[in-house]
């Protein structure tokens, strides 16, 4: 992986930081990559090309020449730019089982939920799947594609309103099966289902907790409301569900449900378009809905790309921030915890989709480039720190720094906290060392802030990134 040294000028124990989101280009190559997806516990990233293709794209920014899986044969990609390989989710134990599961646009534009397992060469998949569901799509848009597994071990799956515009059968808010069309009931719902058993000819299980578990032909549905819940994904530190649901004529949404999550919610459509009134006809109370934390209309941006919740270590700046971006706008949202939304210029790509890696990290694909970028806080940069003659080298580290005393200041001791301000490590240093060592090895992953103290009190403080 692509490194670089990152300082800070930081304050002592109050650790006043500025804020800069830029990208850094982790990888490139990609044809209309629409999802980044890891492993539990695995280092590596599991790409998804539209047309039909899953590529590995490993630790250090490389990619697998083989595909890991090729379905291209069993999908559609027309009319329209919506329909295709869309979706991706490891089981909770692909660990020990090599279970996952693809969400797809079949060659007769519906979407399929479909289950497979990793051959005995980790790098690759077997071919044969098991269909878990089929559901019927009336128009080319609005598959919404993406499928999660939540903190519950059920697999979520969002489901668009059937497109064309404006949901015009109303799908959206119906829980009424149509004989006819009997999957469509699923069209606009968040269904979960229970991919460890089985409910009568069914090749899933149903919750019990589900709100219709016990009712013929909805059993599936945890919540409905939806337009087209262009990714969704769930705090892998605490269970809160953030849903980025694309707008009709002039709203973008964030939906937040905190953990523990309730079922049976309402997200509005096509009664509401975020919280302005859309088609109100037939509608229940608005006191019955959920609406967003926040939104933003079509003055920026046309179409919201749903994100993460920051649980990473190595940017301080992003910790309690959910990020998402729109893809006419290319600019990266930040959401705080007082819903203050921060918007960067914009990039370039036409952002489809994030990932997060397994530090908790965060990255993003442009479709129409083919790069996944890391998200990276450039404020980080370097700082006063070496003006005096120091520098801390490596860093990041893992078990061992130096501390190059290039002018030859007295120094006393180093002390390193972490970002409380606790104090989580001292060493006494001699004078005459020119480059003393600190070992490390006892700190957990994260970053510090390292203190360098000479013989007459005066400090000198920079970051560490401990790996």
């Amino acid at each position: 992986m692509k490194r670089i040294i990152l300082f800070i000028n930081l304050l002592f124990i109050s650790l006043s930081f500025g804020q800069t989101i830029a990208l850094q280009s982790f990888a490139t190559g990609f044809s209309s990559p629409v999802e980044i997806v890891h492993p539990p516990n695995d280092v590596r990233f599991f790409v998804l090309q539209r047309f039909g293709l899953i590529r590995i794209l490993n630790q250090n920014g490389t990619v697998n020449n083989t595909p890991f899986l090729d379905v291209s044969t069993l999908i559609s990609t027309s009319p329209g730019n919506e329909r295709g390989l869309l979706g991706l989710a490891f089981h909770p134990n692909y660990a020990t089982n090599g279970i996952f599961f693809i969400n797809y646009t079949d060659t007769a534009g519906d979407t399929v939920i479909a289950r497979y397992t990793v051959s005995t060469d980790p790098n690759v998949a077997n071919t044969t799947a098991t269909i878990l569901m089929t559901i019927d799509q009336p128009y080319s848009n609005h598959n919404g594609g993406c499928i999660r597994f939540g903190p519950d071990g059920y697999l979520y799956i969002g489901m668009g309103d059937g497109g064309s515009g404006g949901d015009p059968n109303g799908y959206a808010q119906n829980l009424t099966v149509d004989n006819a069309n009997p999957t469509r009931v699923f069209l606009g719902k968040m269904l979960r289902i229970d991919v460890d058993t089985t409910d009568g000819l069914l090749n899933y299980g149903i919750p019990a907790t589900n709100p219709y578990a016990t009712t013929p032909g909805i059993k599936e549905i945890w919540a409905f409301g939806l337009r087209n819940p262009w990714k969704f994904s769930f705090n892998r530190l605490n269970g809160d569900l953030w849903i980025g649901d694309v707008g009709q004529l002039d709203i973008e949404e964030v939906n937040k449900v905190p953990a523990p999550l309730p079922t049976g919610l309402n997200f509005g459509w096509r009664c509401y378009e975020g919280n302005s009134a859309y088609n109100t006809s037939g509608c229940a109370a608005m006191s019955t809905m959920v609406f967003p934390v926040t939104q933003y209309d079509h003055s920026t941006g046309c179409s919201i790309t749903g994100g993460y919740f920051y649980t990473g270590s190595m940017y301080p700046n992003f910790a309690n921030k959910y990020f998402y971006t729109d893809y006419c706008d290319n600019k990266i949202r930040t959401l705080n915890a007082s819903n203050v939304v921060t918007t960067t210029d914009s990039f370039t790509g036409d952002f489809t989709a994030f990932g997060e890696d397994i530090n908790g990290e965060l990255y993003v694909a442009g479709i129409s480039n083919g790069i996944v970028y890391k998200i990276i806080d450039s404020s980080l940069g370097l700082n006063d720190f070496t003006k005096n003659g120091l520098s801390i080298y490596p860093n990041p580290a893992k078990t061992e720094i130096f501390i190059k005393n290039s002018y030859e200041t007295a120094l006393s001791k180093v002390k390193i906290f972490d970002l409380t301000g606790k104090l989580v490590l001292t060493k006494a240093v001699e004078n005459n060392e020119t480059a003393p060592s600190v070992t490390i090895a006892a700190l957990s992953s994260g970053l510090y802030v390292i203190t360098v103290e000479d013989v007459t009190g005066t400090l000198y403080q920079s970051k560490l990134i401990v790996e």
